[in-house]
């Protein structure tokens, strides 16, 4: 007797309720599935974004608080670094470059960022990779300004493009720099992190702009034209910047430096390693994510105990069937085994198009991830010990069914063949 091919057949007698108990299956699975690809990739995601970076220096602020503004974009400065603090920083002999980041203008929602040259010079994300440009170049004139990957696709912008930049970082401003209008000089190519939403204008445009502004109000009178500030232009230096990220000569001086910035008795200043204060913030969310391992664990239990539910709602149903197959010449433990191997059939099916639906929905959900936070997630294959847990799903499947398969072991042979009224 072929009991997975009468098996197989079986379900298919009773496809309706085999369907319905497979999609339960499968959406448990998916859930599970999802929530461990996405914490997964989420973590990739900011680790891409500061793999070239050996110290991020700031205001006085939480570390990882100056991690998000200053790299991906999340809150807002407490306060500034002094000019002549990042001086110091730039000019230590442990120091190989820094990059200096202004903050606090947007462009339709789309953070504005002051910097210099040395920002598409040094800045590394990824496995180590350079930025590019898709098309164009980096700052030229005063008034140039390079946009991300994602800004220009979404925004329809090009190379010679005029622009203005509005003064706050909201969504919505009231006061725009529209006196002081820029130019499109370069897209960036994709890179999958926060620098595709962000667009970047030199530190000597930032400061132009903002000549003449107090308190975040322009006063009339003041500032600089466009022309007079392109003359200007060497002595457009900032008297305060947001933070700069550093690059040192050997990362063995990485800890000496981060404490001996952090002691800087002339002004109150902050030095994390991007890595570690990421394994901080891994740590904050770690109590969510261990929740939402549990929900989904929960699903999955719920899914299993719903297969049972149904085996054990059909066992009745099917005495005639079982008491017909034991007449031909079946065993007791071919009909146990019968029930057996029509679960594992429903378990794997379930865990087979669940992991289908989290992969699709991870490649439907990957554009807006990208757009919403700028990071790069998709589908990708689950590591050993994922296939392990779903081993283990399988296996759990298998032994729920031992409880109507048990049932139907100790059934007679007369059970069920006798006419009911």
């Amino acid at each position: 007797m072929n009991l997975l091919a009468l098996a197989w057949h079986s379900l298919l007698n009773r496809r309706f309720t085999v369907v319905m108990t497979v999609v339960t299956i499968a959406l448990s699975i998916a859930l599970l599935v999802m929530v461990e690809q996405l914490r997964t990739e989420v973590r990739e995601g900011f680790y891409r974004s500061v793999s070239g970076t050996d110290l991020i220096v700031g205001a006085r602020t939480a570390p990882v608080q100056l991690l998000l503004y200053s790299v991906f974009g999340l809150g807002s400065p407490t306060n500034n670094v002094s000019w002549s603090s990042y001086r110091m920083v730039a000019d230590h002999r442990s120091v190989a470059w820094t990059i200096p980041i202004s903050l606090g203008d947007s462009h339709q929602g789309y953070r504005v960022t002051g910097t210099t040259d040395a920002f598409f010079e040094h800045f590394r994300y990824g496995d180590s990779q350079a930025l590019g440009f898709r098309e164009g170049r980096a700052f030229d004139d005063l008034y140039d300004v390079v946009v991300g990957y994602q800004v220009a696709r979404k925004l329809g912008y090009a190379v010679g493009d005029r622009i203005a930049i509005a003064h706050g970082g909201g969504n919505v401003s009231l006061h725009e720099h529209d006196d002081h209008p820029f130019s499109i000089s370069g897209v960036l190519a994709p890179t999958g992190t926060p620098v595709d939403q962000s667009l970047y204008i030199s530190l000597a445009a930032y400061e132009a702009i903002h000549t003449g502004w107090r308190g975040g109000v322009h006063r009339p009178g003041s500032g600089l034209a466009p022309d007079e500030a392109r003359q200007q232009r060497e002595q457009l230096v900032p008297e305060a910047i947001t933070a700069t990220l550093v690059g040192l000569h050997t990362r063995a001086a990485v800890f000496g430096l981060q404490r001996e910035l952090n002691d800087y008795a002339p002004e109150a200043l902050t030095a994390i390693m991007p890595g570690i204060t990421l394994q901080q913030l891994w740590r904050i969310t770690g109590v969510a994510e261990q929740v939402l391992r549990i929900v989904a664990a929960l699903v999955v239990i719920t899914g299993l105990l719903g297969m049972l539910t149904v085996l054990m709602t059909t066992l009745n149903e099917r005495r005639r069937e079982m008491a017909i197959l034991r007449a031909n010449g079946a065993r007791p433990w071919q009909i146990a085994a019968l029930l057996v191997f029509e679960a594992g059939l429903i378990t794997v099916a379930g865990i087979v198009l669940g992991v289908l639906i989290a992969v699709g929905s991870l490649v439907l959900a990957a554009p807006w991830v990208l757009d919403t936070f700028g990071l790069a997630v998709g589908p990708s294959l689950p590591e050993a010990w994922q296939l392990g847990v779903l081993g283990l799903i399988a296996l759990a499947g298998l032994l729920v069914a031992l409880v109507p398969a048990t049932m139907a072991y100790r059934r007679t042979l007369t059970d069920g063949m006798q006419v009911r009224t």
